[in-house]
């Protein structure tokens, strides 16, 4: 088994020893997933590293009774700083082998969010997920991060499709894919794991051939 990686294009968490069944191709190679995403303006997309700690603790203190009715993880804050740092050091060893994502969403080099690429709904297929501070709310970031992750996700090998799921309460989250134009899949029923969720996921579909469709692609 090879691995190869995807570190630099421009434009929450699994083991991985269960994972590398799905993970390996046609060629027995592991896709590393990309740990710097930028954009044609100033937003950028890259892994967190520790120097980010204190920073990505405030942004996330800052915005915690926006996130905690959406975000189930927002439940673990405040988190010590040690353990902070241990879960940045988790992602990104989570990340080198082939797993999972995690990157914040930078502006003016600003936090200005956080997003990821997740490897839990098809071994072509990633999840997309994501959360912007409340500060930069309704802005448009949400929807250029993950324009930007759809973008980077469907020019990997092996990767077919992204997909985008939330609460059926979270119409805020649900605006993204629309507006990207993914495709409706439906709604299913799922365990509510923050305070606010109904328990109706809904998803969202975006792939190759769309998204290479679509009229801003030209």
């Amino acid at each position: 088994m090879s691995v190869r990686y995807h570190g630099d294009i421009s434009l929450v968490h699994r083991p991985v020893d269960r994972l590398i069944v799905t993970l390996l191709g046609m060629a027995g190679e592991v896709i590393v997933l990309p740990e710097r995403i930028a954009g044609s303006d100033e937003l950028l997309l890259r892994r967190w590293r520790r120097s980010d700690a204190d920073a990505l603790a405030r942004a996330v203190t800052e915005s915690a009774d926006h996130l905690r009715p959406w975000m189930g993880w927002v439940a673990e804050e405040p988190m010590p700083p040690e353990r902070r740092l241990v879960r940045i050091e988790e992602w990104e060893r989570d990340r080198s082998r082939g797993g999972d994502v995690v990157l914040g969403v930078f502006s003016g080099g600003q936090v200005v969010g956080g997003c990821g690429l997740h490897r839990r709904i098809a071994p072509d297929g990633l999840e997309i997920g994501y959360w912007i501070h409340v500060a930069h709310v309704r802005r448009g970031l949400a929807t250029r991060a993950v324009g930007l992750l759809t973008d980077a996700a469907l020019a990997l090998p092996g990767i077919t499709h992204v997909e985008i799921h939330h609460d059926k309460a979270n119409h805020a989250s649900g605006g993204v894919p629309r507006k990207l134009g993914f495709e409706w899949l439906g709604e299913w029923s799922d365990e509510p794991e923050a305070p606010a969720e109904i328990g109706i996921e809904c998803r969202w579909r975006m792939d190759r051939a769309r998204w290479d469709a679509r009229p801003s692609a030209g």
